[in-house]
């Protein structure tokens, strides 16, 4: 069909170079480069702001870029975006439906546009109805489904046209468990059917779980790709992150926490604290237990965590931050002017 385009394997699924995109006075994309190979899925992590949603909507054809260049399948998306098109499916956090407009009626409408024709389009519909598990909602009115079904139908319009490449701009946003969960096993199906898919989530954990790769960005620039692994390992300084639980009220643990020596408080639980140990020790960490018992913190549960990707996250900034800081030059005062600068070699007083 018309909207078939060659998929070129020899370049990476998805290769962006040095993108920039401002608004106004607001860098949003500055300078991102990466690059995706062929069958992986990669996540896209960042605060709001950070610029996962324009470098996207760049990806996806729906923005232009200031500089540099971005590829889907070896195709420039600014030069060549309706073969991009044809490459890509683009599910983004929130979608238009129509008034008077039921489920099938609704992705019926996007394969006649996509050039599907006959009983090769009722045939494409009904698969892809079939793998969404959008059958038994086919007489339902698009625009009164639930946030999960919406998500449901958003991704089978993205998927019509079988797209070698997905971008999922936070899809699990607003879903219940159950709605997540299903989500997430549609991902993993079409990973196995070898699609490269960037998506994007706050739900750091999950990603995690789905993702071959991570990729973050930070006041739009890429700050970390690799994988989750990478980031939640051990770092040099050998932290150790115990969760501890106590009796009765949990404020006592947190006072003890602040003035504690090698202890960080990283945040409460509904029972006690998240706590980092400034050493991976066990003498060290056992003279911790110790102290804390000492010191009449009725101790019920004590034990070590694995370092959460939203920690190491948040440090990575921390130090990044630290680095920028430590780099600045000294600030300077501004030069006096001449009448100024003519008089400053004296600070005796002039006579009245």
């Amino acid at each position: 069909m018309s909207f078939r385009v060659e998929f070129d394997t020899s370049q990476p699924a998805i290769l962006v170079e040095d993108l920039h995109r401002s608004f106004g006075a607001l860098k949003a994309v500055d300078g991102v480069s990466f690059s995706i190979e062929h069958g992986r899925v990669v996540g896209f992590v960042g605060a709001n702001g950070a610029g996962k949603t324009t470098t996207m909507r760049i990806l996806a054809t729906l923005d232009h870029p200031d500089g540099g260049f971005a590829k889907v399948g070896g195709h420039d998306v600014v030069n060549y975006p309706d073969r991009v098109r044809g490459l890509l499916g683009w599910m983004p956090d929130s979608f238009g439906t129509y008034e008077n407009m039921t489920v099938l009626e609704y992705l019926d409408f996007y394969a006649r546009a996509l050039g599907y024709q006959g009983t090769g389009r009722e045939q494409r519909v009904q698969e892809v109805m079939d793998f969404t598990d959008l059958g038994p909602l086919a007489g339902r009115l698009s625009n009164k489904l639930s946030k999960g079904q919406t998500q449901r139908l958003c991704l089978g319009r993205a998927l019509l046209h079988d797209p070698q490449v997905l971008i999922m701009d936070e899809p699990a946003a607003g879903l219940d468990p159950k709605a997540r969960v299903e989500l997430k096993n549609l991902i993993r199906i079409l990973a196995e059917e070898g699609k490269t898919i960037l998506i994007s989530s706050h739900i750091l954990s999950e990603l995690a779980e789905m993702c071959d790769s991570l990729l973050f960005i930070d006041k739009g620039r890429i700050v970390h790709h690799g994988d989750a692994e990478s980031m939640t390992r051990p770092s040099a300084r050998q932290e150790t992150l115990m969760n501890v639980q106590v009796a009765g009220d949990r404020a006592r643990l947190t006072e003890w926490a602040l003035t504690a020596p090698q202890v960080r408080l990283l945040d409460e639980t509904k029972k006690g604290a998240r706590l980092c140990i400034e050493s991976a020790d066990e003498a060290v960490i056992a003279a911790t237990l110790r102290r804390m018992i000492l010191d009449g913190l009725p101790v019920t549960d004590f034990h070590k965590e694995e370092r959460r990707l939203e920690d190491a996250f948040i440090d990575m900034l921390g130090r990044m931050e630290q680095e920028a800081g430590a780099v600045l030059p000294p600030a300077t005062p501004p030069p006096l002017p001449p009448e100024a600068a003519a008089t400053s070699g004296s600070t005796r007083a002039e006579p009245a």
